[in-house]
């Protein structure tokens, strides 16, 4: 339908003198916010690293897929909103609760109804990615001892971590919390892009550290430099311009501090606490049948020593 607007015309909002008029007064806050917000559309590029255990040659096939899907999306995003632009104005854009519906409801007359029937496969589509890869971000967790080990059992037919999505579906329901989406994104994207950005900074110093060492899945440097960059930018300019929505969001994650100390940083544990986790661990594993998966040899070799000893017993 945007293809056909644009052949009838329809592109007044999409000309240089027109798609670059300004109706607030430019600010670097409001630019920097702009971009936390638009790019919590693309916030599943680093998601299928999640899974890398479980695909099939994946030196081959990471790379493969992350190569095709973020070229693709990004094309579907894009020319999805120029379609818009070629139906609504950017005032019109900003009123509408649902773009897409709105869209739909000028353009497509009586199979309006596509649209949001779309935009629910969509939703729903987006939710089962995110729970199947942040569950498996909780089962490495816990297998490493950072977390209950119960969340690093699976179920002992569909070999899926069951206990890991519980935990992962549970702690989603928690940000239902506030009911105004831009501020969910505010503190999502906010604490996403900071730990995005200790995750880059940290391939850097690898890098520097260990330049000898072999790195199956290997880019250039120019790369997450240029993304450092960047995360710099979005994050002290979204911090100055939203302090309070920002400083939630760091709040919410300090909360994972006294859980870190609870869980690894003591380690002479009380008999009874150690009795009590092991109860706890024994009634997850009747409550969602589970068990210990059995590792392959150099996942077994990478993980600490500590954890180890976690395991054995159960």
């Amino acid at each position: 339908m945007g293809i056909v607007q644009i052949c009838k015309g329809e592109y007044f909002w999409l000309e240089p003198k027109n798609a670059f008029e300004f109706f607030q007064a430019p600010e670097v806050g409001r630019i920097a916010l702009a971009f936390l917000q638009g790019s919590f559309a693309y916030g599943g590029w680093n998601f299928l690293n999640y899974v890398t255990e479980e695909l099939v040659d994946p030196y081959k096939n990471l790379p493969r897929a992350i190569f095709i899907s973020i070229p693709l999306v990004t094309f579907v995003y894009v020319f999805a909103n120029v379609a818009y632009v070629t139906a609504m104005s950017p005032q019109e854009l900003l009123a509408s609760n649902a773009v897409a519906v709105t869209f739909g409801e000028k353009l497509l007359g009586v199979m309006a109804w596509i649209m949001p029937i779309s935009v629910a496969l969509s939703t729903f589509g987006g939710v089962n990615g995110s729970l199947f890869t942040s569950s498996r971000l909780f089962f490495a967790g816990a297998r490493e001892g950072h977390l209950p080990s119960v969340l690093a059992m699976i179920h002992v037919r569909r070999c899926t971590p069951i206990p890991a999505l519980l935990f992962t579906c549970l702690s989603t329901l928690l940000m239902l919390v506030t009911s105004d989406i831009y501020t969910l994104i505010n503190y999502v994207g906010f604490i996403n892009y900071l730990f995005y950005g200790v995750t880059v900074a940290g391939q850097i110093v690898l890098r520097w550290r260990e330049p000898h060492r072999s790195y199956p899945i290997k880019v250039s440097l120019f790369f997450p430099i240029i993304y450092l960059l960047f995360w710099a930018f979005l994050l002290v300019f979204s911090l100055w311009s939203e302090p309070l929505v920002c400083g939630i969001g760091l709040a919410i994650m300090l909360t994972g501090v006294p859980v870190y100390f609870l869980g690894v940083h003591w380690e002479n544990k009380p008999p009874s606490f150690n009795t009590l986790v092991d109860g706890i661990t024994r009634v997850g594993q009747k409550l969602c049948v589970v068990v210990y998966p059995k590792m392959e040899p150099e996942v077994e070799n990478d993980l600490s020593k500590e954890t180890k000893e976690q395991l054995e017993p159960m």
